[in-house]
C-alpha cells in the first residue's frame, strides 16, 4: 500500500474506519497493513509503540477477522480494528512491562476489565503503547522503552502518563487508544499532542482490583474526536461484578446523538483555579477559544470552586496507592526504581493513622464546597495543563512563571486537583501556541454526568475544529 493511501486510510475517524469494515469496503488486513505502514514510517522518531507483536501474528488475526465478517456472524463494535493497549494495563499474552525494568519480561496470562472487552469487542491487540515507568509522572520516559517524543515537535515531550497512546493517535499509528488518569494521565498527553482524552467518572470504566475508597485512578478512552471518544466509552464502559465500585449504567449509553442545545448553559471560567500558576503561552490560547462557548449559548462566568486542601490530599492520597501498589517492588529491586518513584512508595509508607484521618476529612469538606459550586454551575473550564509541552530531555518541570514547583507532581495541579473532586473531566483541543505547540481545554462536569461533558466538549471541538490539524511529519509528501 502506498504511504499516500495509507494516509487516508489512517486518519478516518474510528467510526468511519468501521463502518467501511462493517460494509466491507475495506478488510481488516487492509486497515492493519495501513497503520503497521505508518507505525513502521514514523515510530521510529516518536517511540510511541512499544512490544509489537509479530507480524505474522497480526496478518492471521486479521486473515480470521476477515473470514469472520463474510460469514455473516454478528460481530462488535472494534471488530477488525488494529489497538495497542497502554503499558500499564494487562493484556493476555503480550509483553506488559509498566515501564518498568523489574518487569522487563512479564507476560500477563489475563486481560484488564476493559482490554477484555476491546477484545470481545474485536479489536486486534498490536501490542502497547508507551508510558512512564508505573505511570508516575506527566512526561513519558522509562528505562526499557525510553522517551516518547511529541509528533508536533520532536524536540519535546508527549505528556503522559498516556504520552504513547496520544502520541500514536496524533500521528496516525492508532484509531483510538486506551490510557489511564491518576492525576492527569488521559488528559494532560491529550493536551499536549491536539487529540481527546476523557477521565471518566470513577466506576464509569470497571477495573481489576479496585479498593474501595480509591477514587483517584481510572481507566479511560483516547482519540482524535469527541465522538470516537465516546464510541470507545461505550465499549469500555459498564458494570462487572468482578468491580463492586462499577457503576451499574450500561456503556451503550454513550451511542447517544452528542448534539444539544446549549443555550442558557451556565459556564464556570478559570484561568488557574485561582491558586496555581499557568505560562502566559497557555493563558493566551484559552483565552482566545472562550469565545466560542459564548457562541454555543453558554453563560460564561469567571469563577471556580474552593479547593482548599486539595494538594495536600492529592499528595496524600497518591502516595498511598503507590505504597500500597509496590511495596513490594521497592523491597525487592529498590535499585532498579527511578527516584521520583521511591520518594513516592516511602511517602505512602510514611504516612500515620493521623495523615489517613487527615485526607479523609479534607475530602469530605472538599466535596461538600464542590457540590455547591456544581448547584450553580453546569460546567467548569480550565486549562488543562499549565505548560506548553517542554523538552523531552527534561525530567519535570522545576518553575512555572517564577514560582517553583518542589516535586515532580506540582506541575499537573490543574489537573490532578480536579482528580480530587471524582468529577469526570476531558481535554479537547483548543488551539496552538505561535510556536505550532497544542494546548488543550479541559472542561469539567457535574457528579456522574460524563456524557453532559462530552455533548460541551463535541460542541466546542465542532466550534474550533482544531483537532483536524496534523502534525507535519505524519502527513507523507506528495
Amino acid at each position: 500500500m502506498s504511504a499516500a493511501a495509507s494516509a487516508e486510510i489512517v486518519f478516518l475517524d474510528a467510526r468511519q474506519l468501521a463502518a467501511l469494515l462493517a460494509r466491507r469496503e475495506l478488510s481488516a488486513g487492509e486497515v492493519l497493513d495501513a497503520f503497521l505502514g505508518q507505525i513502521d514510517r514514523l515510530n521510529d522518531r516518536v517511540n510511541a509503540i512499544v512490544s509489537l507483536r509479530p507480524l505474522s501474528e497480526l496478518r492471521a488475526e486479521a486473515a480470521a477477522a476477515d473470514q469472520r465478517r463474510a460469514s455473516g456472524e454478528q460481530l462488535g463494535a472494534l471488530h477488525g480494528l488494529p489497538m495497542a493497549i497502554k503499558d500499564l494495563s494487562l493484556t493476555r499474552g503480550v509483553r506488559t512491562t509498566f515501564g518498568s525494568p523489574i518487569y522487563r519480561d512479564f507476560v500477563p496470562t489475563s486481560d484488564e476489565l476493559y482490554v477484555e472487552r476491546c477484545r470481545r469487542a474485536g479489536a486486534i491487540i498490536i501490542g502497547k503503547t508507551n508510558t512512564p515507568e508505573f505511570g508516575a509522572g506527566s512526561q513519558t520516559f522509562n528505562a526499557v522503552f525510553g522517551a516518547t517524543r511529541n509528533p508536533y515537535d520532536l524536540t519535546k515531550t508527549s505528556g503522559g502518563s498516556t504520552g504513547g497512546g496520544a502520541a500514536a493517535l496524533a500521528s496516525g499509528m492508532l484509531p483510538v487508544a486506551d490510557g489511564t488518569d491518576l492525576g492527569g494521565s488521559l488528559r494532560n498527553p491529550a493536551s499536549f499532542c491536539n487529540v481527546v482524552g476523557f477521565r471518566p467518572s470513577p466506576g464509569r470504566v470497571p477495573r481489576l482490583n479496585a479498593r474501595a475508597g480509591d477514587a483517584l485512578g481510572v481507566h479511560g478512552p483516547m482519540a482524535r474526536s469527541v465522538a470516537d471518544v465516546a464510541w470507545l466509552l461505550a465499549v469500555m464502559a459498564g458494570p462487572d461484578p468482578r468491580d463492586p465500585l462499577s457503576l451499574a449504567e450500561p456503556g451503550a449509553a454513550f451511542l447517544a446523538p452528542p448534539e444539544r442545545d446549549f443555550h442558557g448553559t451556565r459556564v464556570a471560567w478559570s484561568r488557574n483555579l485561582n491558586r496555581y500558576p499557568v505560562e502566559e503561552a497557555v493563558t493566551r490560547v484559552c483565552d482566545a477559544a472562550r469565545p466560542i462557548l459564548a457562541r454555543l449559548g453558554c453563560e460564561v462566568t469567571n469563577d471556580e470552586p474552593d479547593l482548599d486542601g486539595v494538594d495536600e490530599l492529592f499528595q496524600t492520597l497518591r502516595a498511598q496507592g503507590f505504597a500500597a501498589s509496590h511495596r513490594r517492588d521497592l523491597e525487592q529491586h529498590r535499585s532498579l526504581l527511578k527516584d521520583t518513584v521511591v520518594w513516592n512508595i516511602e511517602r505512602g509508607l510514611a504516612l500515620t493513622a493521623y495523615d489517613h484521618s487527615r485526607a479523609a476529612a479534607i475530602k469530605a469538606a472538599l466535596d461538600a464546597r464542590v457540590a455547591a459550586f456544581f448547584a450553580r454551575y453546569d460546567f467548569l473550564a480550565l486549562p488543562v495543563v499549565q505548560v506548553v509541552p517542554f523538552a523531552v530531555e527534561t525530567q519535570w518541570v522545576r518553575e512555572i512563571e517564577g514560582v517553583q514547583m518542589p516535586t515532580y507532581i506540582d506541575w499537573m495541579a490543574t489537573c490532578y486537583a480536579i482528580s480530587c473532586t471524582g468529577l469526570p473531566a476531558i481535554s479537547v483541543p483548543c488551539g496552538f501556541t505561535p510556536q505550532g505547540l497544542p494546548v488543550g481545554l479541559q472542561i469539567v462536569g457535574r457528579r456522574g454526568r460524563d456524557f453532559e461533558v462530552l455533548q460541551l466538549a463535541h460542541a466546542f471541538e465542532q466550534g474550533t475544529r482544531h483537532a483536524l490539524r496534523r502534525p507535519p511529519l505524519a502527513v507523507p509528501k506528495a
